[in-house]
């Protein structure tokens, strides 16, 4: 653990408050990307604490929320934080929800007894910490969130009046999100087969790949470049992402959307 609070540019705080949480929450967005390439490159997401970790730490990776999240869950209950893992299903473009399982999100309690929150697995999502009880707004560096209570008894997370996910508030464990991250790996329906994406948070924007699209946003302004060649795009992944990769994944839209799985019978989660 204290190799990944070295990846992440952090030392082992003293007292597991919010303060501490929302420097690490900031840390890990800005220092681990959020990626799909393990379901390309036909690397296996092996939901396990040490797995993940070692993705992180010693691989030196990002991951999707699966992996982020359950990542960043053991750190912090490492250092002393209390843990939940709460699963969400992600609305889409049609405001239509996704399968169950579909996202898992962190309910982090800090020693005074605080409730909060925290995801650094969505891609582009809240910086801070949101208090988990709190349904007015909270705003934060990434805009104004609100979270809603449902007639079912669920929780909607609301980005700038647009929903993200649903929550539900049991917790559970990390070996009950291996369906979901199989859907995801293997499901012709999968956002993530259809697509390559690598994104992190910078100091002042966002940076994000998409096959050979690089995008960084820098204060609300957005610069496009279109890669040339393979060896760009390597080097992209090195610069903005610090990712060593030895080959590229294939671009599923350019394989006609064919998913790297089929022909293994999907990987193990």
């Amino acid at each position: 653990m204290d190799a990944y609070l070295r990846r992440i540019g952090a030392e082992r705080p003293r007292r597991a408050d919010l303060e501490a949480l929302r420097d690490l929450q900031v840390r890990h967005l800005l220092a681990v990307p959020f990626e799909n390439l393990s379901v390309h490159l036909r690397e296996e997401i092996v939901l396990e604490e040490a797995a993940l970790v070692a993705k992180v730490v010693e691989r030196r990776r990002g991951g999707f929320c699966y992996e982020l999240n359950g990542a960043f869950a053991a750190l912090l209950r490492d250092l002393g934080f209390g843990v939940g893992l709460l699963p969400a299903r992600v609305y889409d473009e049609n405001g239509l929800l996704g399968i169950p399982y579909d996202h898992l999100a962190l309910l982090v309690e800090t020693e005074d007894g605080g409730r909060w929150l925290v995801d650094v697995g969505f891609g582009d999502n809240s910086h801070h910490p949101l208090v988990f009880h709190e349904r007015g707004d909270q705003k934060d560096p990434a805009g104004t969130f609100r979270i809603v209570a449902t007639d079912e008894g669920d929780l909607d997370v609301h980005r700038d009046g647009k929903p993200q996910y649903r929550l539900e508030t049991r917790p559970r464990t990390l070996q009950d999100f291996r369906g979901g991250a199989w859907w995801h790996s293997t499901s012709p329906r999968s956002p993530f087969l259809k697509s390559l994406v690598c994104s992190r948070l910078t100091a002042d924007g966002l940076v994000t790949l998409s096959g050979r699209k690089l995008v960084r946003t820098v204060r609300g302004e957005r610069v496009r470049e279109l890669l040339a060649d393979d060896a760009a795009v390597l080097a992209a992944y090195r610069d903005h992402f610090g990712l060593l990769l030895d080959r590229l994944p294939p671009d599923p839209r350019e394989a006609g959307g064919q998913s790297p799985w089929d022909e293994l019978g999907g990987p193990s989660a």
